[in-house]
């Protein structure tokens, strides 16, 4: 594995993303976080956090588990293991913006939409991710991008997350 993003590099990037989000939104009235599970998550709470210490914005925070939205659950596991999604908050009129740690084919996207759209009617749904490493077989884009890497399908990216893994960085495995 090659690092991609060292500790320091991540926490620029996600300082940028909540910089980008404050800077397309401008207000937090209408503004929503949710994070995909499982990094999403964090990279959305490091998120808004940032946001309440440089903006004093205070944002709801959901959090989406897709297990269940997968169009290859079959494949998965007779048993997936699922997480709760928590979405405590109306998202009808709300802008949400959408987080997740690498955008790949964009099915996850997917499946993260088709969950949203149940749970209320959004004025308008935008994408973070910390990796963008390109290879969509969906038309989907990210707004705010931490980093853009080239990958090949046989390549893996790696994200650590402190809270998770006790270290922060992105790796990509060499071909």
């Amino acid at each position: 594995m090659e690092q991609l993003l060292n500790a320091q590099d991540v926490q620029r990037k996600i300082q940028d993303m909540a910089d980008q989000i404050a800077k397309q939104i401008g207000s937090p009235v209408k503004l929503a976080l949710v994070g995909i599970r499982t990094h999403g998550v964090t990279i959305a709470e490091r998120i808004r956090d940032i946001l309440k210490r440089k903006k004093g914005w205070d944002v709801p925070l959901g959090i989406l588990d897709i297990t269940f939205y997968r169009d290859d659950l079959a494949r998965l596991s007779e048993q997936p293991l699922a997480q709760p999604t928590r979405l405590d908050f109306d998202l009808t009129g709300k802008i949400v913006v959408l987080v997740d740690d690498v955008l790949y084919t964009g099915r996850t996207i997917r499946c993260a939409l088709d969950q949203i759209m149940d749970y209320g009617r959004p004025q308008a749904v935008r994408l973070a991710v910390l990796v963008d490493r390109g290879l969509r077989e969906l038309p989907i884009q990210a707004d705010i991008t931490g980093t853009s890497v080239n990958t090949t399908p046989a390549q893996k990216i790696q994200v650590r997350m402190m809270e998770k893994e006790h270290e922060d960085g992105v790796w990509v495995s060499v071909p």
